[in-house]
């Protein structure tokens, strides 16, 4: 019943679509250094010398893929889950069409003596995360108070480098001793300075918790390309899919390829990387409750997190 449901959904979102149908000559997918442009990879370099109408733009925060959307010049566009809602909510004509990474974002640290081996030992703690309200400080909020920690009152959490990139530095030149950073950032770090080491794996710590895996990355598609050109969208995930299995299947070429484009510079670091990355693209239909009760976690910690409201049954496709 249900699928039968989303189907009819589809064909009723499409029927709207027709009376003014037409193609663009190109179309853009903006992207993020990161685990979903590494997912991508092998599309990037297989489109790169193959097609003349798909073209990417990889950035290096989520704020600069987000203003490509507001401008309406990205026709793909990878966010965090969170941003994504939001954007949604107020009315930016995007759609959810899959989920490509499932949690990448670690707690490390310059800790040789590994004084902290559980949540507890972080009482007291000055802990370093890029941005206040961003996806990382508020899941690492969300799991600090499910495991009995005030994140107002028993830790020090400090927004003094409000980049990954400034983060990740921070804390390679041990400027910062703990912090919250994603991947490919924390084998960067590692490789480059071996007295850091991770300490708790969110991805992880969120399954015990909600018993279901983190949906923290959106791949979203602008209404008017799923209205016009719909085999396209189906194209583009198909690729995106094919791309992300072949480098969870060929590593060591994948992290060529990573340091080629610049993704990852060091080839080693992007190969330590992709396992500790949970790259996999769902097709959002699919996994309509892991992406709604993640939702819900945000909407409950602070509505304005996602949009003041849950993403409605539209939003994704």
């Amino acid at each position: 019943m249900r699928k039968i449901l989303f189907f009819l959904l589809s064909v009723l979102i499409l029927a709207g679509c027709h009376n003014n149908k037409s193609e663009k000559d190109s179309y853009t997918i903006a992207t993020l250094k990161g685990p979903s442009s590494m997912g991508m990879i092998r599309m990037i370099d297989s489109l790169s010398k193959t097609s003349d109408n798909i073209k990417f733009e990889v950035f290096t925060e989520p704020m600069q893929v987000r203003k490509m959307m507001l401008e309406g010049t990205a026709d793909f566009a990878v966010l965090p889950s969170t941003m994504a809602a939001i954007l949604y909510n107020n009315d930016i004509k995007y759609r959810l069409v899959a989920v490509p990474c499932w949690g990448t974002l670690y707690l490390i640290g310059n800790d040789t003596d590994t004084v902290i081996k559980t949540w507890q030992d972080l009482k007291n703690e000055r802990i370093y995360v890029m941005a206040k309200s961003m996806t990382p400080d508020l899941l690492f909020r969300y799991l600090l108070t499910q495991n009995g920690l005030n994140p107002e009152e028993d830790v020090v959490l400090d927004y003094s480098f409000p980049t990954h990139i400034n983060l990740a530095n921070a804390i390679g030149a041990g400027k910062a001793q703990y912090g919250v950073m994603t991947e490919p950032y924390v084998s960067v770090i590692m490789q480059n300075n071996s007295s850091v080491r991770k300490i708790l794996n969110l991805s992880s710590e969120w399954n015990k918790v909600q018993g279901t895996p983190l949906a923290e990355t959106a791949f979203l598609c602008k209404e008017d390309v799923i209205c016009n050109n719909p085999e396209l969208v189906e194209k583009v995930i198909s690729m995106y899919s094919e791309s992300t299995e072949w480098v969870n299947t060929n590593p060591e070429e994948a992290a060529g390829l990573m340091a080629k484009y610049e993704i990852i510079r060091d080839s080693v670091a992007a190969l330590n990387a992709i396992p500790n990355s949970n790259l996999k693209v769902m097709r959002a239909r699919d996994i309509r409750e892991s992406i709604n009760n993640y939702f819900k976690v945000f909407y409950n910690m602070n509505p304005e997190t996602i949009g003041e409201k849950i993403p409605d049954e539209n939003f994704i496709y």
